[in-house]
């Protein structure tokens, strides 16, 4: 039977699949965030919300796109709750280099325990690849961390003339 994922998107990752898809960076990102909320739809996947994702989505202006964000985020079967553990774990990573939000990105997935955190922003995934021991969740592109799913699953193109 299929590992059934807790996921945390943080919000670049929960807007991708809104944004222009004419880069195809965007596009790319965007169809697999789609194809993640397809098994998040099936049940097949466990989406983890949190207190910090609502705040930093109050900043947004595009409303169109909030809407939808928060469809997607209305399939969470969780939200954390920053509490003073979340709060003292966030100050840790401020302290480290990482923004206000992505250290409580962090500090919420670590808390949940979920499988990954999966985020779009490359600031952050090169800031986590620097402090890599110090996280207790995988934190990745949905790209990278979907391809690495479909080789463990053993689903590999080396049929495929």
């Amino acid at each position: 039977m299929n590992q059934k994922y807790k996921l945390y998107l943080d919000v670049c990752c929960l807007n991708r699949p809104f944004d222009d898809w004419s880069q195809e960076r965007i596009r790319l990102e965007g169809e697999i965030i789609l194809s993640i909320f397809e098994r998040i739809i099936a049940q097949e996947w466990e989406l983890i919300s949190s207190e910090a994702i609502e705040v930093e989505l109050l900043k947004m202006k595009n409303l169109d796109k909030l809407q939808n964000i928060q469809r997607l985020l209305s399939l969470a079967t969780t939200s954390i709750i920053i509490n003073s553990s979340i709060d003292q774990r966030s100050q840790e990573l401020e302290n480290l280099g990482f923004g206000l939000y992505d250290s409580f990105h962090i500090a919420c997935a670590e808390m949940a325990q979920v499988d990954v955190l999966l985020t779009t922003d490359d600031r952050l995934l090169n800031r986590v690849s620097r402090y890599i021991d110090r996280f207790n969740v995988t934190i990745s592109n949905p790209v990278i961390w979907l391809m690495s799913v479909f080789q463990t699953k053993g689903e590999s193109n080396d049929d495929i003339p």
